[in-house]
């Protein structure tokens, strides 16, 4: 296995798909626990879905598969799915949540049915679009990581300029209003910085398991601090070492599809996160329990022993 990693090292291509990776998983992590604290994770997870159908209308209009234009339709796809589950939830007595399951149902549906129709044209085929369910991050070419790798990077960079006003507007939506911050405006930019992460990342982990990159290392991170800044810090850092040992696992093997690897690691993180941290790990609070009690039956025999001698 060594081996096998230290010459996928060498190749050039792997070393971009490692950049790439890498940066995804710290743009998913930093908004992904900005999502996480808004209780908006759950329209990553539509918005990823609600994605496909834009990538395979995009293809069906330009015959061929070109990165950039679509991940622009992914974009505009994902961004109505936005619009209506916030339409549905505001114009309507339907609860938000519910509004997500349906529109995650309805554009995920279609953009089964498009793909399926697009597999079955002359150049389906040979598109490659079945890479786009569950990522696939060896079939990218440099080009292509490179958009994807300048994309996380514009939107890491994007996220820490507006950190200030988000972290307002996350804690205390009155006191931002209150403060004259353009509250609309403001979830808008967000809310495209989340849809333009998810649409950046598809191509690596896949429509169905992008929502786990920005929900799985902001919630790892929530158990290691209770600080919004650091939480972005280390939700950031295990995105991206998630992203590069689920990519060095990928090319172990001919075929293998990446986006799964970079979850499941993702997931043992998670685990890690929930049994050892350091204030509210499962097995941390356990050994703190077991110290407690140690100490009060220790205080209760000194008790009764200074009874017993008065």
């Amino acid at each position: 296995m060594d081996v096998l990693i230290k010459i996928s090292l060498t190749d050039a291509n792997t070393q971009w798909v490692l950049l790439g990776t890498m940066l995804l998983g710290i743009s998913s992590g930093v908004l992904g626990s900005i999502a996480l604290l808004r209780k908006q994770s759950l329209i990553g997870d539509a918005v990823a879905h609600a994605s496909l159908p834009g990538i395979c209308i995009t293809f069906l209009l330009l015959g061929e598969k070109s990165l950039l234009p679509l991940l622009i339709g992914a974009a505009i796809s994902g961004l109505l799915a936005t619009f209506c589950i916030q339409a549905i939830s505001s114009l309507s007595i339907i609860k938000e949540d519910t509004a997500i399951g349906l529109v995650l149902s309805v554009f995920f549906g279609l953009g089964i049915v498009l793909l399926t129709k697009v597999s079955q044209s002359s150049v389906g085929n040979k598109s490659g679009l079945n890479d786009f369910i569950f990522g696939q991050a060896a079939s990218l070419v440099g080009s292509d990581v490179k958009l994807m790798a300048g994309a996380a990077a514009c939107l890491t960079v994007i996220t820490w300029l507006i950190f200030k006003e988000l972290k307002v507007l996350t804690f205390d939506p009155e006191f931002a209003k209150g403060l004259g911050l353009p509250t609309k405006r403001l979830n808008f930019v967000f809310l495209t910085l989340l849809v333009s992460a998810i649409v950046v990342g598809i191509q690596a982990v896949g429509v169905i398991l992008m929502a786990a990159m920005l929900i799985t290392p902001a919630i790892s991170a929530r158990y290691w601090t209770n600080s919004l800044s650091k939480m972005i810090i280390v939700s950031g850092v295990f995105g991206a070492l998630s992203g590069v040992v689920g990519t060095l696992l990928s090319t172990l093997g001919e075929g293998l599809a990446t986006g799964p690897f970079i979850v499941v690691t993702a997931t043992f993180i998670f685990f890690i996160s929930l049994l050892f941290a350091p204030e509210r790990g499962l097995v941390t609070k356990w050994i703190k329990r077991l110290r407690l009690n140690k100490r009060l039956q220790q205080e209760l025999i000194v008790g009764r022993e200074g009874k017993s001698y008065q």
